[in-house]
């Protein structure tokens, strides 16, 4: 496809019978290219070959919340709590914690044996200015812990306490979570680093450090096992219990092109796919010696983004217009293709099947779209054929097929498009810009996120809506901020939902973003791997490798 124009994706099904079936061949080509004589690369058992799903362009898990650094992140630092695989927070570094029952003074004591990649001791100091930067980043979890901060205190070494004034009973969630930026622990410091600059010094916490002389970005990263981290005793399940390796090392490498990427897999190049095209799985499936699986079942909400801080989609009516003119099957089938299994339309910003899953407040994102009424509503709001810039990551098949689509729909709808075809590391420093998108800045980008970080306002960074510390894209409404404190208010799940459903037409009605529907995706792996779990990341302990 043509990086530097939109594709007309989603009113050609030819497009897509094309794509696929080029892939489908590419595939099978470099199958037969990549030959035999490689077949010996994967088969050391104590390294590990794994294909991420875009390249690790920086790491710093505090500055981005791009999801490969969060992955890449979880293998060099640790963090103080854990999710499990039911979304309930565990101990991870922490060995115990008092509160009180007003939830206004949390006390955590640090397990023994808790040490950095340096060799030194993880202490209370490290623990507090880690929390700190990340406090400062977190736009949803924690900022509201800040904003309610008396002092954060290293009581001793192995003792840190929050005294706040106002209770915050999700805590131990705040602290485990699994959605971006994730609270990572690090040496003081590093973690003294002013937040909006990125660390330079990767000195981690976690079962693996980084191999700095061999991470090449765009390339490869290699992680090698720490012999000084110590995993709990309980067995793991997701960010929870004992993490442990059974590699000396882990190899990222990064093969963005889908079909070369199935190849390596085919030829036991790689071990690990992470993010296998939907096209190329009946391929793969074929293959006896791969097994191919739902990576999570709680899946993914695709996400149009846009700038609120300049013209045209400072209009709330511009937004709007975008809504009503946006078909979700046409993003999701650009996507994941035709498969039902794997995709939905979503008139909503909460995880499909979750408790609080509700569709009010969404007629603009429901029935038949309206492109007509689209163009008036631009009319109404004052466009006038400016450069509409268009940030599209081209090395992630789920953001470049958004951004076709994108593409495409903005010029039927009548606006000027501007498609810049970068990599994801680039589109991750763009969309942070502030600056006017003629100098730098941008209007809109597209990305994804996972459901379990949809699944209630806690860790949901997109639905944010503070203004200059939200998320990409700055959105501001009082209306949406009032509803996520009810809802932190709430008393119960019937309360939860009551208040849920007046947030989604909300941030439906400011337009916070746009989901652009709910899908699932693939993970494929050789199987002479056994231990790969479903979940919202990539899960390396306990895999190991015949």
């Amino acid at each position: 496809m043509d990086n530097a124009t939109a594709t007309g994706i989603a009113n050609s099904a030819a497009v897509g019978i094309n794509r696929r079936g080029l892939l489908r061949t590419a595939a099978v080509a470099a199958t037969g290219a990549l030959g035999a004589p490689r077949l010996s690369l994967a088969a050391d058992t104590k390294t590990l070959r794994f294909i991420p799903q875009a390249n690790l362009a920086n790491l710093d898990p505090i500055w981005t919340t791009q999801y490969v650094v969060r992955n890449g992140g979880l293998l060099i630092w640790d963090t103080l709590m854990g999710v499990d695989d039911k979304l309930m927070p565990k101990p991870q570094m922490v060995e115990g914690w008092e509160n009180t029952p007003d939830f206004k003074t949390w006390t955590f004591k640090l397990r023994p044996g808790l040490k950095f990649h340096d060799g030194e001791p993880v202490l209370a100091k490290d623990v507090v200015a880690s929390i700190n930067r990340w406090m400062a980043r977190d736009s949803t979890m924690g900022r509201i812990i800040k904003a309610q901060l008396d002092a954060l205190e290293a009581v001793d070494d192995k003792t840190f306490r929050f005294r706040l004034n106002k209770p915050y009973s999700k805590m131990l969630f705040a602290l485990g979570k699994s959605s971006t930026p994730v609270l990572f622990i690090m040496p003081q410091r590093i973690a003294a680093t002013d937040p909006f600059t990125q660390i330079s010094e990767y000195v981690g916490s976690g079962p693996m450090r980084l191999k700095r002389d061999e991470w090449i970005p765009g390339a490869k990263a290699v992680f090698q096992r720490y012999d000084g981290y110590q995993p709990r005793t309980e067995p793991a399940s997701w960010m929870s219990g004992g993490k442990r390796i059974n590699f000396d090392r882990i190899e990222w490498q990064i093969i963005p092109d889908g079909a070369t990427a199935a190849g390596a897999l085919q030829n036991d190049e790689v071990d690990w796919w992470e993010t296998p095209l939907s096209d190329l799985v009946p391929l793969l499936r074929r293959n006896s010696d791969i097994a191919v699986d739902i990576a999570d079942p709680l899946g993914n909400v695709g996400v149009f983004r846009m700038n609120h801080l300049f013209p045209p989609f400072s209009d709330v009516r511009t937004r709007q217009a975008i809504q009503v003119a946006l078909s979700q099957s046409d993003y999701m089938q650009a996507v994941v293709g035709d498969d039902p299994a794997l995709w939905r339309t979503m008139p909503s910003f909460f995880t499909p099947g979750t408790p609080l899953y509700t569709e009010n407040g969404s007629d603009r994102l429901k029935g038949k779209r309206d492109l007509d009424l689209a163009k008036k509503m631009l009319a109404d709001s004052g466009y006038k054929n400016e450069p509409i810039i268009l940030l599209v990551a081209t090395d992630v098949a789920i953001t470049k097929a958004q951004g076709d689509v994108t593409a495409d729909l903005l010029k039927q709808i009548g606006m000027n498009v501007r498609y810049e075809a970068l990599d994801w590391g680039t589109v991750g420093q763009r969309r942070a810009s502030k600056q006017p998108p003629d100098k730098g800045g941008w209007h809109i980008f597209h990305t994804w996120t996972a459901g379990a970080d949809c699944i209630n306002p806690a860790p949901y960074t997109g639905l944010d809506a503070s203004g200059s510390t939200a998320w990409y894209g700055w959105p501001k409404s009082a209306l949406v901020e009032a509803k996520i404190a009810a809802w932190y208010a709430a008393p119960d799940l019937d309360a939860e939902k009551k208040v849920i459903a007046e947030l989604n037409k909300a941030a439906m009605d400011d337009v916070v973003y746009i989901p652009t529907g709910f899908f699932k995706g693939y993970q494929a792996w050789r199987k002479n791997i056994s231990g790969v779990v479903k979940a919202p990341f990539p899960v390396f302990w306990d895999v190991k490798k015949a």
